[in-house]
C-alpha cells in the first residue's frame, strides 16, 4: 500500500481504450492513488487543469492528437511529472518522448507492479527535487491552505474558493516568490484561447483577495507586479526571517 509521503497524490491517466484506463485505475487505487481519467488529448488538458495532478500517465496513441502533442501542450501551461506509455518499445518513441519533457517512459505489455513501481518513483524523485507538493501549507498565522483536501482556512474558518480561484490561488502558492505573468496564469488556469484576456486574471485575483487578505486593499499574500503579473508571498523566506535575528 502506499506510503504515508505520497498520499493524497492524484494521477491523471489518458488512455483511449477504456479497459487499459480501468486496468490502470484498479491498481493504482489499490495502492492508494487517486485517479483522473482521460480519453483524448484534449480532454486531458482540461482534465489537467480541473484536477490539478501530481503524475501524468499519457498513452502516445491518442484518437484526436498523439501523446507527443498532448505532452507539448502539458509543458506549455505546467511542470507535472509525465510518464509515456508506449506500445512494442519503439525506441523512437521513447527517445522523442524524454527529449519533449516526458520523466519516464513505461512499454506496453506492463505489469500493475511495474507501473505503480515507476509512478512512486517519479514523485520521489519530484519530491526529492524539492517541487511543492499537494501537503498542507501554512503561509503564517492566519493562513492555511491543504490543496490535498482542497481546503483554505483563513484565522481559523473555511474559506470556499469556486473552481476557478482555487486553480489560480494553486499556481501562485506553487510558484510562491517567483512573478507569474498574466501570459503564464492565463495559459496554466483558463486555457491557450483566453491569452490576450488580462482582465481575466485581474478580476479574479481581486476575487482571492477578498477571501484571504485582511485588508485587499492593501494585500500581503498576493502581490502586484506592475504591467509583469503577480506573485504570491514567499512564505518559506518567512518563517525563515526569525531565526536570523
Amino acid at each position: 500500500m502506499l506510503d504515508d509521503q505520497l498520499k493524497n497524490r492524484v494521477i491523471l491517466v489518458v488512455d483511449d481504450e477504456e479497459r487499459m484506463v480501468r486496468f490502470i485505475r484498479l491498481n493504482l487505487e489499490h495502492d492508494g492513488f487517486q485517479v483522473v481519467e482521460a480519453f483524448r488529448g484534449l480532454e486531458a488538458i482540461e482534465a489537467l487543469r480541473d484536477s490539478l495532478p501530481d503524475l501524468v500517465l499519457l498513452d502516445v496513441m491518442l484518437p484526436d492528437i498523439d501523446g507527443f502533442e498532448v505532452l507539448k501542450m502539458i509543458r506549455e501551461i505546467s511542470n507535472v511529472p509525465v510518464i509515456m506509455l508506449t506500445a512494442k518499445g519503439e525506441e523512437n518513441d521513447r527517445v522523442r518522448g524524454l527529449e519533449l519533457g516526458a520523466d519516464d517512459y513505461v512499454t506496453k505489455p506492463f505489469s500493475p507492479r511495474e507501473l505503480v513501481s515507476r509512478a512512486r518513483a517519479v514523485l520521489r524523485r519530484v519530491d526529492s527535487a524539492g517541487v511543492a507538493s499537494k501537503d498542507e501549507i501554512v503561509v503564517d498565522d492566519r493562513l492555511r491552505i491543504d490543496f490535498g483536501r482542497r481546503e483554505v482556512w483563513v484565522e481559523g474558518k473555511q474559506v470556499k474558493l469556486r473552481p476557478t480561484e482555487y486553480r489560480l490561488l494553486y499556481h501562485l502558492v506553487q510558484n510562491a516568490g517567483w512573478v507569474m505573468t498574466y501570459d503564464q496564469l492565463l495559459s496554466k488556469v483558463w486555457g491557450y484561447e483566453y491569452r490576450d484576456e488580462p482582465h481575466y486574471v485581474r478580476l479574479y485575483v481581486n476575487y482571492l483577495r477578498q477571501k484571504l487578505e485582511k485588508d485587499p486593499a492593501n494585500p500581503k499574500y498576493i502581490l502586484t507586479e506592475r504591467a509583469v503579473g503577480y506573485r504570491f508571498i514567499d512564505y518559506h523566506r518567512l518563517k525563515e526571517e526569525p531565526t536570523k535575528k
